[in-house]
């Protein structure tokens, strides 16, 4: 007969179980290591959108004509002329330029002049008007050096980003009209839009208009003054009017 023996000693099971007490939390340590990479992940999520929205900000703003003034603030400032070709149209400018000049010449010489005779003195002058253009162009570097300057100690980034603080900037299609918002600062530029930048098209300046036509208008008063044909025609050459002395009697009968 087979016998059974138990071993009461043994021990009832493979797994023991840890007492309540023994439990421990987890360590403010390692939840603040948790609760930071949290704050690590969203700064860096943060960051990269802020970064990507900068991104598409700048291209943007490259296709702006802040920008483009901006550029030629920098340009002038650097005397980057061929910046500044890129830039600036010299012959639009002078052809939006000149129109201004005659106004002012009308102004200052055809008071009490009837319309019509004005407008047939204008077309006898037409010789005149290489002169003027001629004037106007040896000008506008000069004019670009000043309208350009009281901004010269702006950083770039403020220039393109911050324009409108300081200047009203109305775009219609591919052109812009840019005037300035303070009142002692006289500024009133054309843009047209050319590729990926802006360029200037035309410039509104009454004051340097006035002073050019003056200055035209008092050296052909002071060649009228002088004696003979002969030397109206040579001091005409010398101011680039050819039969200056010819142009002069037939605006002398116009206005008979």
């Amino acid at each position: 007969m087979s016998k059974i023996v138990v071993d009461l000693n043994e021990k009832e099971g493979s797994q023991t179980v840890a007492p309540l007490e023994s439990y421990k939390p987890p360590s403010n340590r390692r939840r603040f290591v948790k609760i930071l990479g949290i704050f690590v992940g969203l700064l860096v999520f943060i960051v990269a959108a802020a970064g990507i929205a900068g991104f598409f900000y700048w291209r943007y703003l490259q296709t702006t004509p802040q920008y483009s003034l901006a550029l030629l603030v920098d340009a002038s400032r650097r005397n980057d002329q061929a910046l500044v070709k890129e830039l600036v149209d010299t012959d639009a400018v002078i052809e939006d330029f000149v129109p201004q000049i005659t106004d002012k010449a009308v102004e200052l010489y055809g008071r009490g002049l009837a319309p019509e005779v004005i407008k047939r003195i204008a077309s006898a002058a037409a010789p005149v008007m290489p002169v003027v253009k001629e004037r106007a162009r040896a000008e506008l570097p000069g004019i670009l050096r000043r309208k350009t300057k009281q901004f010269e100690k702006v950083p770039f980034f403020v220039m393109a980003a911050g324009a409108d603080r300081y200047l009203d900037i109305v775009v219609e299609g591919d052109r812009a009209v840019v005037s300035s918002k303070r009142k002692d600062i006289q500024l009133e530029l054309t843009m047209k839009k050319n590729g990926d930048l802006w360029q200037i098209v035309g410039l509104k300046d009454e004051m340097l208009a006035k002073r050019i036509a003056e200055r035209i208008g008092q050296q052909i008063i002071a060649l009228v003054r002088q004696r003979g044909a002969n030397a109206v025609d040579r001091a005409g050459r010398r101011i680039g009017v050819k039969n200056l002395g010819d142009l002069l009697k037939k605006a002398e009968e116009l206005i008979k």
